[in-house]
């Protein structure tokens, strides 16, 4: 009797394993995906020979992200009828905006001429860094001559012409020791850049930088 009842209990053993054995086991969990927050961008390119510097800017129209500085026409994807560019919804420092509403803008500017000269023999101690210049009309939008706060802005490797906003534009001078910076204009709508690195002072005279037309991409949803 024993001896059946272990024969009994090794086969009802058995049959478990084997029914166990036959059961598919569920897959592993496949790795979550972070849903994409790239936003497709297009735009009809003013009708100029020129580069293209175009900003990402938040509801209280921060620039929040330089989306192309000084950008070539190749750089731009060709659509049916227009450049097109995405968006990896971050900001200028990698990090992730919230969700809300953006725009984005910019401007096609074209070549101008720079070059150093030397500079005037009474520095000035101060001058404001803004400049107002009118630029010329975008016929594609049907707007009138536009008029930007231009500046001098400057980083580790350059310093450029950029918008009051702080959208760079074109550079003025590979320089990486600059500490402070002035733009003054001229009674032709010339410029005179003015670079101070705490010792020395240089100074760049700008030809042609009124000629830039500005474009506008409209608004769009961040998810």
């Amino acid at each position: 009797m024993t001896k059946r009842i272990f024969t009994i209990a090794m086969f009802i053993v058995f049959a478990r394993g084997l029914a166990n054995a036959q059961v598919p086991s569920s897959p592993a969990p496949l790795p979550s995906v972070a849903p994409s927050r790239s936003v497709r961008l297009s735009f009809l390119p003013p009708p100029m020979e020129g580069t293209i510097s175009l900003g990402i800017y938040d509801e209280a129209d921060q620039l929040v992200r330089v989306l192309h500085q000084e950008a070539e026409f190749d750089e731009f994807s060709i659509g049916a009828d227009a450049l097109v560019t995405k968006w990896d919804g971050k900001d200028d420092d990698g990090f992730e905006l919230p969700p809300g509403k953006y725009s984005a803008r910019g401007f096609l500017v074209a070549p101008i001429k720079v070059e150093e000269i030397a500079p005037a023999n009474a520095p000035p101690t101060e001058m404001a860094n803004n400049v107002r210049l009118k630029l010329i009309a975008n016929p594609l939008e049907n707007n009138e001559q536009p008029v930007i706060d231009l500046a001098v802005g400057f980083d580790d490797e350059n310093a450029f012409l950029r918008s009051g906003d702080g959208l760079p534009l074109v550079t003025i001078a590979q320089i990486s020791d600059t500490k402070r910076a002035w733009v003054t204009q001229r009674s032709d709508k010339t410029l005179d850049a003015f670079l101070d690195n705490g010792a020395d002072r240089r100074q760049f005279h700008v030809s042609g930088a009124a000629r830039m037309m500005a474009f506008d991409c409209g608004e769009f949803e961040l998810k």
